[in-house]
């Protein structure tokens, strides 16, 4: 009688490189989750799944599917791309130099960002610099959030709904964003203001 084939047993160093890289992945994922401030129960809702699932991925109880994970990156939003570049033990970035601050305005108002992923943080601080005559759109408009500023040099014409006001320096301001607003230099020297919105526009 023919002896059936034995069994091929999954090698030890196989089994435990599998089981290294679920812990990697639940570690990223509650990194990821915590930065956006998420429990697991509020990611399980976002993502369809029971938190439980959500504790077991990142325990490295279960390694998901591409699916399964594509759903979860789905609540954030977040690209698998996005997630794997992620590096949980990295020291996070605190100091700041002039050259590594992110310029995010245009139509001649320069807007340098601190910091240049602010993905899941509540606050953007901005360094801003109007030269005259510049301004920050034609009509007001409005987002989400809150702001607030002062200004450091030159002075600011801040328009907030119906109130208008030329701001000099040491003078500064605080709203709801989705008061429509505008910003213009009407002086003949540029302006500067550091300003913060939470969340980052």
């Amino acid at each position: 009688m023919p002896r059936k084939p034995a069994a091929r047993s999954t090698p030890v160093r196989e089994r435990k490189s599998a089981a290294s890289n679920d812990a990697e992945l639940g570690q990223r994922l509650k990194y990821v989750r915590e930065l956006f401030g998420y429990s697991q129960r509020e990611l399980g809702q976002r993502a369809g799944l029971t938190h439980g699932t959500i504790s077991f991925v990142e325990r490295g109880k279960i390694s998901p599917s591409v699916g399964t994970l594509r759903k979860i990156l789905d609540s954030f939003p977040m690209t698998l791309s996005e997630f794997f570049a992620i590096d949980p033990n990295a020291e996070p970035k605190v100091f700041f130099g002039h050259e590594e601050l992110l310029e995010v305005g245009g139509g001649g108002v320069s807007l340098k960002q601190v910091g240049r992923n602010l993905k899941g943080r509540p606050l953007q601080i901005l360094y801003e610099r109007y030269p005259p005559g510049a301004e920050t759109a034609g009509e007001p408009y409005s987002h989400d959030g809150e702001e607030g500023g002062m200004v450091v040099q030159g002075r600011i014409e801040l328009t907030v709904g119906n109130q208008t006001r030329v701001l000099g320096p040491g003078e500064g301001y605080l709203f709801p964003s989705r008061v429509p607003h505008r910003f213009r230099n009407p002086g003949p020297e540029e302006c500067v203001i550091v300003s913060a919105n939470s969340p980052p526009v």
